[in-house]
């Protein structure tokens, strides 16, 4: 079973101080431990990149672009899944959503995939299912 990882996943594991720390720390651990493969998108790269740089600098940068980038499936988000994510940004008329998010959920549908590691709640109120602390399966 392949696992979809968000942005919020990926700040959590490399920020001590992240209140999700404890449980995203448990849960990478689990998921390292039993070879789960990893998905996310380029777009949940660039948002991951561009977050855990301005908040946590240059080590956790490396940290995240040596040693976590190399272990993931990225699914390049093309013209069409652009545009799937837009219009369901436009259509969800919420504020909180972002178009990153939106473009997770069309790959993650377009996949197959329905178990994400993410802190972000729009993925439950999705139809996704996010890991929890009692493992990651």
């Amino acid at each position: 079973m392949s696992v979809y990882v968000d942005t919020s996943a990926f700040f959590a594991v490399l920020d001590r101080d992240d209140s999700c720390h404890p449980v995203a720390e448990e849960l990478w651990k689990c998921l390292m431990r039993e070879s789960t493969p990893l998905v996310c998108t380029n777009y949940v790269l660039l948002e991951a990149s561009a977050l855990i740089q301005r908040r946590l600098g240059q080590k956790a940068m490396r940290v995240f672009e040596e040693d976590i980038v190399p272990i993931l499936r990225i699914e390049w988000v093309d013209e069409p899944v652009h545009q799937a994510a837009v219009r369901m940004l436009l259509d969800s008329r919420s504020r909180s959503l972002s178009l990153v998010d939106c473009a997770s959920f069309v790959v993650m549908r377009q996949l197959g995939l329905d178990t994400a590691f993410a802190f972000d709640r729009h993925f439950q109120s999705r139809g996704f299912r996010c890991l929890r602390r009692s493992g990651a399966n």
